[in-house]
Order: structure tokens, then C-alpha cells, then sequence
């Protein structure tokens, strides 16, 4: 069954929102999407009639299993184009997204597995999001905040829970990307900051705003 454009970024985003709850208010998938509830019911009517959502009265929506597997179709597409971007075309990290946003409605199911041989069947992407493979299976790896990373560990970054090109940017000027070997020096219990040293760059301390949002492997 085909969707349409508009269609996908509902499902995507109702997938999204589903990681930390059982289901999906009209209210709440409204502000996810910036638009009018009016026009989230008129969507979420249509997306039943497809079986795409399921609908349990004052309980919300959530996807069915035919959803799930669209939704996660659209993120492998999605991390696939945001890989091939920064690796091969050598775009930053903080410019991907909003053009993957537009290549992963690309319908064609033989590109996206050229796509994926190409790259070498990547399991994560500029961002450290996991990609999913063709089965919608994705790899699951062991993180922990840098916020909770033991004062004189070393630990390797792993992904961006927050990534808005301002946060990438941020990200950037403390010379942190994923891959990036940091040791914590020091937690400053008034504010939670914390002081970190990158191998020949000084010391600099980052806000716990920040470091919540930087996952790391140990």
C-alpha cells in the first residue's frame, strides 16, 4: 500500500512518540507536528482505514503492526540518505536532516537495498541512531549519559540524543563527534556541569543541558 508524504511524517512521528509511551494523544501529536487537531483527526482517519493505527476510545492512537513496519521502513530510509550524505558526499552532521527528510519518500525498495550494499550495510548513522536493516530489526548497544560517566573514565561518544543543527553546532565548537574519546575530569554538583579533556585540545566544561544529551559506551 502507498502513502503519501504527509502521510509517512505522521506515521514517523507516531513512532517516535510511542518510545516512551503506550499511545498518542490528537493533542499531543498536534504539537509534534505543528499543525491543528482538526486537521491530526482528519490524518488519524485516515491512517485507520489504512490500518496503520489502531484507536481505543480515551486512550489514543497507536500503530498497528503493519505501522510499525512502515514506520521503521521510513527511519532505515531516512538514516540510509543521512549516511550517504555525510560519508560520501562529505556533508556535516548538522546538515543531513532536513534533506534526508525529503529523500526518505523515495518509494523504491530495490534503491534502498543498492543504498545499503553500497554503504556496506551500515548499523548507525552520522547522529549514532541505530539503522534498521531490511527486516526492521535494529542494533541495540549498551549507553550510558555523559552526565553519568564516573569522574576520571575515559569513554567514547555513541550518539546525540538532541540533534538540531544548533546542538550539532554546539557539539562541533567542543570538538565532540561520535567516535570522540573523552575523559570526565571533574562533576560540579552546584549547576552539574562537568569538566572534560579531549586528547590534545585543553579542558573545557560543559553544561549538564549539554551532557544529557551526549550518550556514551564505556
Amino acid at each position: 500500500m502507498t502513502h503519501t508524504s504527509t502521510e509517512e511524517n505522521y506515521i514517523k512521528a507516531i513512532y517516535h512518540l510511542q518510545l516512551s509511551r503506550d499511545s498518542v494523544s490528537t493533542n499531543l501529536l498536534s504539537a509534534e507536528m505543528n499543525t491543528k487537531p482538526a486537521s491530526v483527526t482528519d490524518m488519524l482517519k485516515k491512517l485507520r482505514t489504512k490500518r496503520i493505527v489502531h484507536y481505543q476510545r480515551y486512550k489514543g492512537f497507536s500503530l498497528t503492526e503493519a505501522g510499525n513496519r512502515k514506520a521503521l521502513s521510513i527511519i532505515r530510509k531516512h538514516r540510509l540518505w543521512e549516511y550517504f550524505l555525510s560519508s560520501k558526499l562529505g556533508f556535516e552532521w548538522d546538515e543531513v536532516h532536513s534533506m534526508a527528510e525529503e529523500l526518505e519518500h523515495i518509494s523504491s525498495d530495490e534503491l534502498i537495498t543498492r543504498l545499503d550494499n553500497f554503504l556496506g550495510n551500515p548499523a548507525f548513522d552520522p547522529h549514532g541512531d541505530p539503522i534498521p536493516d531490511h527486516r526492521g530489526k535494529i542494533r541495540v548497544i549498551k549507553q550510558v549519559s555523559l552526565t553519568e560517566v564516573p569522574v576520571k573514565k575515559t569513554a567514547t561518544v555513541s550518539s546525540v540524543k538532541n540533534q538540531s543543527p544548533e546542538m550539532l553546532e554546539l557539539l562541533n565548537h567542543f570538538h565532540i563527534a561520535l567516535g570522540t574519546k573523552l575523559k570526565l575530569n571533574r562533576r560540579f554538583e552546584f549547576d552539574g556541569s562537568v569538566e572534560i579533556k579531549i586528547d590534545k585540545y585543553p579542558a573545557t566544561i560543559i553544561s549538564e543541558q549539554v551532557a544529557l544529551n551526549i550518550n556514551c559506551t564505556l
